[in-house]
């Protein structure tokens, strides 16, 4: 059964996407060549717990850090360490936090300096494509049209979208019901209704859509190592337009 948030759980939720988005904007700004990637994640836990709100991810099922840092040919759940970021690179920050019992979870991609124009355009298509996946998520719509607009909005311009990851629902629990796929068929799946929230995160890649898992258990990679963006929000479904929760401001 797919959650449907009480007026009191939203505004939870508000605070929590609002405290989460200002922390990941914060970590985002300092991205540069020459800082390390455990750096990045020691600043992600700071600026959440000075702001009142807990790692989300830190001990989820294991996983030993704040933040997934996720460089280049990596997709999801990189683990941050001695890596230095280098000019060119693209780094995805995947940050979530828990207020009050609450979770918000969201996820940008950054270039480190000036990146290639090839990786340029994938950055703009991965934001468009999760934009595009979040237009869809209104009362009446199926889920399906999420997830339609996320992989068509990724393929016309020639990128593929993960499909062995996908978005999900979010509340009291960081992973809910319902799954939100990068892919699907337009008027298909379940049926959106006012106060469900997702997490719509679109992973998209520049060359094919094949990943797979490296040896630690965690980082996920492309295939054929060419890079991968992903990008996330945290969205309430009213009656009127879709609320990003995980707004920066």
């Amino acid at each position: 059964m797919i959650p449907i948030k009480s007026p009191c759980e939203i505004e939870a939720m508000r605070q929590a996407g609002a405290i989460l988005a200002a922390a990941l904007q914060e970590v985002a700004g300092a991205v540069q060549a020459g800082v390390y990637t455990r750096d990045l994640d020691q600043k992600a836990e700071e600026a959440l717990r000075m702001r009142g709100a807990l790692p989300a991810f830190k001990g989820y099922r294991g996983y030993p850090s704040t933040l997934c840092i996720s460089v280049n040919e990596e997709v999801v759940h990189g683990i941050p360490g001695a890596r230095m970021l280098r000019e060119g690179d693209l780094v995805s920050l995947d940050l979530g936090a828990v207020v009050d019992r609450y979770f918000a979870d969201s996820t940008v991609t950054v270039p480190v300096g000036e990146v290639k124009p090839a990786l340029r355009e994938l950055l703009r298509v991965g934001q468009e494509a999760m934009m595009a996946g979040i237009a869809m998520a209104r009362t009446g719509n199926h889920l399906g049209d999420i997830s339609a607009a996320i992989q068509f909005e990724a393929e016309r311009h020639h990128f593929s979208v993960v499909r062995e990851f996908v978005g999900h629902g979010i509340g009291r629990a960081l992973h809910e019901e319902p799954q939100v796929p990068n892919f699907g068929q337009p008027g298909t799946g379940v049926v959106l209704k006012e106060g469900m929230v997702l997490a719509i995160e679109p992973m998209v890649n520049l060359g094919n859509a094949q990943v797979e898992i490296l040896r630690n258990g965690w980082t996920v990679v492309t295939s054929d190592r060419r890079p991968s963006v992903h990008f996330e929000h945290t969205v309430l479904i009213t009656a009127q337009d879709p609320e990003i929760l995980t707004e920066w401001r």
